[in-house]
């Protein structure tokens, strides 16, 4: 007997008489999929009376940028990976926990309010959130997150759970939360890990980050006991010189230990140092660039869509 794979259209020449009575599927040595044999048709189940439809996941996607080592181009990533995405098309709120408030700087903004006010319910969201780009807002940072900070300390119970709490009534607006945490370990770094689902570090190739990345996916793995939906999701290493023996061993190091999250670098790139000064994203201060470029593709990769931005 010849049959064909309706897969991949191969010819395999069968002995039926080899087949077991009980076997209703062969599967193909050349395309590994299975296929129903000739005459042995397969007992359909009686279709249920009501067809329960499937619930799509509910809410945008909630992105932390974060590891406790400073210096290693968070607040960069965290205000281009938010950009890229709007520019693709998504509706993107950009959160800032950070008191130096720089998300505001890069992007060329001067807020009037911020994260602290919609946390303390002084103003409405509307009040609160401020329009950056096209489909692009901006909860912003600044010193006044120390109150924040303190507020937090003081609460006898879920006093973690202060952002969620803050951010949830409006969440739903949104495609994508991006959420750029300060450097270090403190109450609104925690809170942000009560938040977001997934999380993306950033890394210089230097040791001291390695480390720091080391020291991080501890931290995690203490919240992680606590809420199991927190995951790291990308790795991305950041100020990749090709010139740098030793950031290149760092790289191949990462690689080896986590090439399961690994993003494609982001190569040094003096424009991305240059852009904040005119308040512009790299995409509108230099869209031809390296730095562009890369973060583009890790737009792309986040976004799980190789077509955008091309």
């Amino acid at each position: 007997m010849v049959l064909t794979c309706p897969h991949c259209q191969k010819q395999h020449n069968i002995d039926e008489n080899l087949i077991p009575p009980n076997i209703k599927k062969a599967r193909c040595k050349y395309c590994g999929n299975q296929f129903l044999l000739p005459g042995r048709q397969e007992t359909v189940p009686a279709a249920p009376t009501t067809i329960q439809p499937v619930k799509a996941p509910k809410g945008p996607r909630r992105i932390a940028v974060s590891i406790s080592k400073g210096g290693v181009g968070k607040t960069t990533t965290a205000v281009n990976l938010a950009a890229g995405l709007s520019f693709a098309g998504f509706k993107v709120l950009l959160v800032d926990t950070d008191t130096q408030g720089q998300d505001s700087f890069m992007l060329g903004v001067k807020p009037k309010a911020g994260l602290t006010e919609l946390v303390t319910e002084e103003l409405s969201a509307e009040e609160a959130v401020t329009q950056a780009r096209e489909r692009l807002w901006l909860l912003a940072g600044g010193k006044s997150l120390a109150g924040i900070k303190r507020l937090i300390d003081r609460k006898d119970f879920g006093g973690e759970l202060t952002l969620a709490e803050a951010l949830k009534p409006i969440e739903d607006q949104y495609d994508y939360i991006i959420v750029d945490t300060s450097p270090g370990w403190d109450p609104l770094t925690v809170n942000v890990l009560f938040y977001a689902n997934e999380v993306l570090t950033p890394v210089s190739l230097e040791v001291m980050t390695l480390q720091g990345l080391l020291e991080f996916l501890k931290s995690i793995a203490a919240i992680q006991k606590h809420r199991k939906e927190v995951s790291l999701r990308y790795i991305l290493p950041t100020f990749m010189d090709k010139r740098v023996k030793q950031s290149m061993g760092i790289l191949e190091k990462i690689e080896e230990l986590y090439g399961q999250l690994l993003c494609p670098a982001i190569r040094y790139n003096v424009r991305l140092s240059e852009a904040p000064a005119y308040g512009q994203t790299i995409f509108e201060f230099a869209p031809g660039s390296p730095g562009a470029e890369d973060y583009r593709e890790l737009v792309r990769k986040v976004a799980g869509n190789p077509k955008l931005l091309r």
